[in-house]
């Protein structure tokens, strides 16, 4: 009813506007003023009257038909051991009094939402749908139900890719659009199961475009919607008006847990990489993460004050702070100090945008940059790479009795780095997962920490803080942590 009263409002104005209008007066009317005449405003043009039923039934409803098959739901079980009394949680106390902690099962479950895209069970769906889960179900739109192995699982892009077993029957699917021809102010619908009430259609409007959010490590950038997207819906279809998916909708800005007209999709030329990288395999019999192309630097958005300082016209671009030697930009002649300003004629803002642009091409692939340096715009050609493994990976479970029993760690080199989103310049060793109710678990050790110092050496690599935990039977850990340093101490 808002445009209705505006588009009424604004014919009011345009008929006020005639009504008042005046002749321009001439030399003669000036000496001998004419009563001015009035002229009756045109008559506005009114719409012609539908003649058909179908221009009266406007309807989304053969497009819906066509997609909602391929929208699933996906449930995410997991068990998860926790100590029956709270005491056993203190690694302290456990270790003082010799003391076995008393264990009980609480189970966890979660509702999403999924996309086939593939007609063999290949299906799309958020990664902390079912991060965690031990137990993968998906619930067609028919309500069969099958359990589902986790083929790639990506936290960086919060995407994961679902197997089915069909036995060979053939699944409606969701073509990808072209997520780059999505414009603002284009029709979308929204397809999931939000807090569990069943399948379910919204209608609404692109609001934005390369909305980012998170650090500046990750590949987050959205498709800004306000279809109605609320709990449950992570994971489902943000689809066009022809049917074909433009995103995977995966978070709301919410104060109070529900829509309020602000929703976010992840596009789909970013979901068809991640589900191209399924052809990458299981890897230790774990989900494998998507290898995507990296340009080989760090850098942050151009502020107001960056683009005065650089003698720029206008804010906008990625001023690049660190670059990896021999990497993608590196090559290209791209360095420290140079501002990015668009990748193949699209604008980035930020390094997430960045990332974003390079990450929907493959290794090997070349791009062209536009690229400022001292005031002056040059357009430079960069082929992308996959982050190197240098220095080796030599990834251990940590084990024997010490802080870090159950962590498993490894060599930093710029593909970890990428992967645990932390700083692309860091070396040493990292922690990359810790085992549920192990001592490293207790003591708070996350994925993504990187170890430092142990009693006062500096670890260099995985066989570094293997040597050094082994040696002592206390323990003075200096550990990285989003850019800050911790501490902890340990007795054994």
């Amino acid at each position: 009813m808002k445009s209705i009263s505006i588009a009424v409002g604004a014919a009011v104005l345009t008929g006020a506007a005639a009504f008042f209008a005046v002749p321009a007066l001439t030399a003669d009317n000036r000496a001998a003023p004419e009563k001015l005449r009035v002229e009756p405003a045109a008559p506005h043009a009114l719409p012609a009257a539908p003649s058909s039923m179908r221009q009266v039934q406007l309807t989304f409803a053969p497009v819906v038909k066509r997609i909602v098959p391929a929208v699933v739901n996906v449930y995410s079980r997991s068990v998860q051991q926790v100590q029956a009394n709270p005491f056993f949680s203190d690694p302290f106390f456990s270790q003082f009094f010799g003391a076995t902690p008393e264990m009980r099962q609480r189970v966890q479950q979660s509702l999403g939402s999924g996309v086939i895209v593939r007609s063999d069970g290949i299906i799309l769906t958020n990664n902390h749908v079912v991060s965690g889960g031990t137990e993968i179900v998906v619930a067609l739109s028919d309500k069969r139900e099958f359990k589902a192995k986790v083929l790639l699982a990506d936290p960086r892009t919060d995407l994961a890719v679902l197997k089915i077993d069909t036995k060979g029957e053939k699944l409606p699917v969701v073509p990808f659009a072209d997520s780059d021809t999505v414009q603002v102010g284009d029709l979308v619908l929204a397809v999931g199961d939000p807090f569990g009430v069943g399948q379910t259609v919204t209608m609404g409007i692109v609001s934005a475009l390369a909305r980012t959010q998170g650090s500046a490590n990750d590949y987050q950038f959205f498709i800004q919607t306000d279809a109605a997207i609320n709990p449950g819906n992570s994971g489902g279809a943000l689809v066009t008006t022809d049917g074909r998916l433009a995103g995977i909708n995966t978070a709301i800005y919410s104060r109070s847990g529900g829509n309020i007209g602000i929703g976010f999709a992840i596009p789909a030329n970013l979901a068809r990489r991640v589900v191209e990288g399924v052809e990458g395999g299981m890897k230790d019999g774990q989900p494998a993460s998507v290898k995507l192309a990296w340009v080989g630097a760090t850098g942050q958005a151009v502020t107001s004050d960056i683009a005065r300082s650089l003698g720029l016209p206008r804010p906008g671009g990625v001023l690049i702070k660190e670059v990896y030697p021999g990497g993608p930009l590196a090559r290209a002649g791209i360095g420290s100090g140079d501002v990015v300003e668009s990748v193949d004629g699209a604008a980035v803002d930020d390094m997430q945008s960045l990332n974003y642009r390079t990450a929907t091409h493959r290794a090997g692939d070349t791009v062209k940059m536009r690229v400022v340096s001292n005031a002056k715009a040059r357009e430079v050609t960069v082929t992308l790479a996959l982050p190197p493994e240098n220095p080796p990976r030599d990834s251990r479970l940590v084990g024997g009795r010490n802080p870090l029993t159950g962590a498993r760690v490894e060599n930093i080199s710029p593909a970890t780095a990428t992967e645990l989103q932390i700083d692309l310049m860091s070396r040493g060793v990292a922690i990359v997962s810790t085992e549920n109710g192990t001592i490293a678990a207790n003591y708070g050790f996350q994925p993504g920490d990187v170890v430092r110092s142990i009693n006062g050496q500096r670890i260099s690599s995985v066989a570094d803080l293997v040597r050094v935990l082994n040696a002592s039977n206390r323990w003075e850990l200096v550990i990285e942590r989003g850019g800050r340093q911790l501490t902890l101490s340990v007795q054994g």
